[in-house]
């Protein structure tokens, strides 16, 4: 019996997966327990269109994400900080800090999760920050902290 799996089984598959299955296995575990609907041809269809839109989707994302790492590749955010007589900042610079500064300067919001800075932000100085945005597409910024006036 042809079934589309709905959930991941371990051992059978992963979700949107056509399988072809004893009946029994199919009947009393998959379709029992709501893992698997069974392969008609309107669900094969129905599949084929949620993969298209989610693949749409992908690219979509994708292609937004290389004009903001175009847009920020090379770049250098400001970062005005307080410091100690030793230059030592009070507290650091965060990825938040660099998500928040790129959003003023630059008018692009970035998820502080995708900022990698490339060392801890404690002291003046320049520093690289890795902007991972999706898979495949990154953009590295040089973050520049000055004394607040």
């Amino acid at each position: 019996m042809k079934v589309i799996l709905i959930k991941d089984v371990k051992g059978s598959g992963k979700a949107g997966d056509v399988l072809n299955v004893a009946d029994g296995y199919a009947r009393n575990y998959l379709l029992a327990r709501g893992f698997a609907i069974e392969a008609t041809a309107k669900n094969v269809n129905d599949l084929a269109g949620k993969k298209a839109a989610e693949q749409h989707r992908l690219d979509v994302a994708k292609s937004d994400a290389q004009e903001i790492a175009k847009k920020l590749n090379g770049k250098t955010v400001a970062v005005k900080a307080k410091a100690g007589a030793s230059g030592k900042l009070f507290g650091s610079v965060t990825s938040q800090t660099v998500c928040e500064l790129i959003a003023e300067q630059f008018g692009v919001n970035v998820d502080r999760k995708k900022v990698t800075l490339s060392s801890e932000i404690k002291a003046y100085g320049d520093y690289t920050a890795e902007l991972k945005m999706t898979q495949g597409v990154s953009a590295k910024l040089n973050v520049k902290v000055v004394p607040e006036e």
